[in-house]
């Protein structure tokens, strides 16, 4: 932590934007990774472990605000406090390498770009393994951008950096280690299904429990065989499953979602 707070002669012109919630486990590689950025915010949303004092003790920029349910306005939050020229989104449980860190650090530096943002591949390490199939790699996103160009995608759950203009792909990547704990992973999907059924639900979408099942048996499938999930071994198993179960349950929500709202119209036309 001294090494990051003593390096602030040698920062780069970029604000690293991050949102948490109990990720007092995660940040402190997250934040050495980007330790030569001039800003970084960090915005909680009622940690009830040590993140903000973690956040704090690395020089960030911390910002509570409780959780609304949606991913792209806390990550945009935390875009509009931040104040330098470009700015990288990055989870709490993601690394920026050291190639990247220089790749970034170049861009940043140099007063003149063509690209208004960048995109990465995203490599991901779940359970002791770089996961390489099932669209687990290259899986690119884009996370950097010159700060008037860019904002995050109004999507309750998988939200996404919006650029205007061109976005230049980079070969260098950023590592992400997701969830490996099961417990912890339940209870991931667990959210993740809900915010997805209720987009969804929004979207004027609907389902049945037994579209559920369809749409969860045709992930698995597509994830395990047609995009080879299988040769990652028992870790490419547990992703499909984890991947199907997640499916199976956004969309039986989302059958909720739609029998319930039928049921509260059928009770308004009777009363």
């Amino acid at each position: 932590m001294t090494e990051y707070l003593k390096s602030a002669y040698d920062k780069s012109s970029l604000s690293v934007a991050v949102i948490t919630q109990n990720e007092a486990e995660n940040l402190p590689d997250c934040l050495k990774s980007v330790a030569f950025a001039k800003q970084v915010v960090v915005v909680d949303s009622g940690s009830t472990d040590d993140t903000v004092e973690t956040a704090r003790g690395f020089g960030c920029e911390v910002f509570l605000r409780p959780w609304t349910g949606n991913f792209g306005e806390q990550k945009q939050f935390a875009l509009d406090r931040c104040t330098q020229p470009w700015i990288l989104v990055l989870d709490a449980d993601e690394r920026i390498p050291p190639e990247t860190a220089s790749i970034i650090r170049n861009i940043t530096n140099n007063k003149v770009t063509t690209a208004a943002g960048y995109s990465f591949p995203r490599k991901n390490f779940f359970q002791g393994r770089w996961i390489t199939h099932a669209g687990w790699w290259p899986n690119r996103i884009t996370r950097l951008f010159q700060k008037d160009l860019g904002h995050m995608t109004k999507a309750i759950v998988h939200e996404a950096v919006h650029v205007k203009g061109h976005v230049e792909a980079l070969n260098v990547p950023i590592e992400h280690f997701t969830e490996s704990h099961m417990s912890r992973l339940l209870i991931k999907i667990d959210k993740y299904s809900t915010l997805g059924a209720q987009e969804a639900y929004k979207a004027g979408k609907s389902a049945t429990e037994w579209t559920a099942m369809l749409r969860a048996c045709l992930t698995f499938l597509q994830g395990y065989f047609l995009r080879l999930g299988v040769l990652d071994g028992p870790q490419g198993l547990t992703l499909a499953v984890a991947d199907a179960v997640n499916k199976y349950f956004k969309y039986a929500k989302l059958s909720q979602l739609c029998k319930q709202a039928k049921k509260e119209s059928h009770f308004d036309e009777t009363r």
